[in-house]
């Protein structure tokens, strides 16, 4: 009787220790809190990360490109990316498929080897400052060199073509010294594009609109780099801006867009006075 009277005891014991199902789902209710509130906290810190290492890239490129000049008789490398000219192959090689604009890629391996082939690869021989971290998977080359820094040359772009100048500022840059100071005016080296995409960032000079769609990059906006060797992040401040940035991704559907609010137009203006050093209208 005695054995069986702890038995008891032990089985009431145990019964009264465990969790009962509101307990339970309390706990997991908690549980589920926490995350909702942290997971949003670690993927910010993820993508700050991201962004840190894509600015680190893009500096890195500017100084490659300013020790390029200084190395060559102040001559500023071919910023169309796979197109050589004469005398001048482009920074880098050429990293796109024929059918880039439907998701089409070039071998992984091979855009590797032809980023090595380019006229930047002795100043920046590490194959991951070519790619933002955040870019499109499979393609290695993410970033691209502005038009007016010895770009490809567009009708429709900067009148006149390459050397062009207007007062002070020379449009279409050939050497470094075209630029009065390397901070002023304001001149854009690299943008962080997310994809590989065809010879250089287009941007219209003498029009009042969009020629490349803007990238939106780590949240609203994209990471720069500039002739004096800093790169920064711009937020764009348009919502139109962002709108159609996102609807554009990984496509060149229209060379006219024209934004829809004032704070859009500001971003359009803050692009091309950085890509020419001034307004063309």
């Amino acid at each position: 009787m005695e054995i069986v009277d702890r038995y008891r005891c032990s089985v009431i014991g145990r019964k009264n220790r465990a969790f009962t199902l509101i307990e339970l789902l309390v706990v997991i209710a908690i549980i589920a809190i926490l995350m909702s509130i942290l997971f949003p906290a670690l993927n910010r810190a993820r993508e700050q990360g991201r962004r840190a290492i894509c600015l680190s890239n893009l500096k890195q490129l500017a100084l490659a490109w300013l020790m390029y000049a200084g190395e060559n008789d102040d001559k500023i490398v071919n910023g169309a990316g796979g197109i050589s000219r004469a005398n001048e192959p482009p920074w880098v090689g050429r990293c796109w498929a024929d059918n880039y604009g439907s998701g089409g890629q070039m071998p992984a391996a091979q855009q590797l080897a032809n980023i090595q082939t380019g006229a930047l690869w002795p100043y920046a021989k590490e194959l991951k400052v070519y790619r933002c971290p955040t870019g499109t998977r499979g393609e290695m080359l993410t970033y691209a060199a502005m038009d007016s820094v010895n770009g490809l040359s567009r009708t429709g772009t900067a009148s006149g073509g390459v050397g062009t100048r207007v007062g002070k500022t020379v449009l279409w840059l050939k050497k470094l010294s075209d630029i009065i100071s390397p901070s002023a005016p304001y001149r854009m080296v690299f943008i962080d594009e997310g994809w590989v995409t065809p010879d250089s960032y287009a941007v219209h000079y003498v029009n009042e609109q969009w020629w490349d769609d803007p990238p939106t990059r780590h949240g609203d906006g994209t990471n720069n780099s500039f002739a004096d060797g800093h790169a920064e992040y711009w937020k764009y401040q348009g919502v139109d801006t962002i709108k159609w940035a996102r609807d554009q991704q990984r496509v060149h559907t229209s060379n006219n867009h024209r934004p829809e609010t004032e704070a859009g137009f500001d971003d359009l203006h803050r692009l091309q006075k950085a890509t020419w050093g001034r307004l063309g209208y």
